[in-house]
Order: C-alpha cells, then sequence, then structure tokens
C-alpha cells in the first residue's frame, strides 16, 4: 500500500511540474487580447485557463492529501524487527524509544 501511493505521490508531483510549465503567465493574455493568434491555441481562445487551472488544482490536491496520508503511515510504523548480532536469532521491539542501556547514576557521569 506504501509502495502504491508512493508511486502516485509522484505522478501527481510530475504532473504538477508539467502543468505549471505548460501554463501561461499573466502578462501573455494581454498579445491575445489584440488578435495575436489567439485561435491556434491548442484548448482554443478562451479555455486553455479553465482546463489547466482544474488540472493543476487536481493534482495538488491529490499531492496534498498522497503527503499527508504517506507522513501517518510512516510515523505509525507496528512492531520492528533485529537480529541479535550476538545471539543469532530476530528479537522483536515493540518501542524503539527504549533503550538497553542503563543512565548513569550520580558520580558515574563520562566527562
Amino acid at each position: 500500500m506504501f509502495t502504491v501511493l508512493l508511486v502516485i505521490y509522484l505522478l501527481a508531483a510530475v504532473g504538477i511540474i508539467g502543468l505549471v510549465l505548460i501554463q501561461q503567465g499573466k502578462g501573455a493574455d494581454m498579445g491575445a487580447s489584440f488578435g495575436a493568434g489567439a485561435s491556434n491555441t491548442v484548448f482554443g481562445a478562451g479555455g486553455s485557463g479553465n482546463f489547466l487551472t482544474r488540472m493543476t488544482a487536481v493534482f495538488a490536491t491529490a499531492f496534498f492529501v498522497i503527503s499527508l496520508v504517506l507522513g501517518n503511515m510512516s510515523t505509525h510504523k507496528t512492531e520492528s524487527q533485529w537480529v541479535d548480532p550476538l545471539q543469532g536469532h530476530v528479537v522483536e521491539q515493540a518501542d524503539s524509544s527504549v533503550s538497553d542501556i542503563p543512565a548513569p547514576k550520580g558520580d558515574e557521569i563520562p566527562r
């Protein structure tokens, strides 16, 4: 599930980059309003703004939602397993924040 979401996440990122690069800036419409070849565009005289804007919004929403889901999935991991090199068997560890190293007491603080 994580891998599938990661692939969709990367496709959404590439889609956003591509759509942003295709879009024209605000100043590019001035030439079209004075008859500078507006009928030669791929999406028609006024259709490119709506289509590209909507697709960018869809990709951006998907990117945002999937990034939240992936972040949530990566922080809520289940029990981890690791192999103890001294004994050679798998040891299950429920909480990785608990350490087996005892804390130094009073006068045993290393310098």
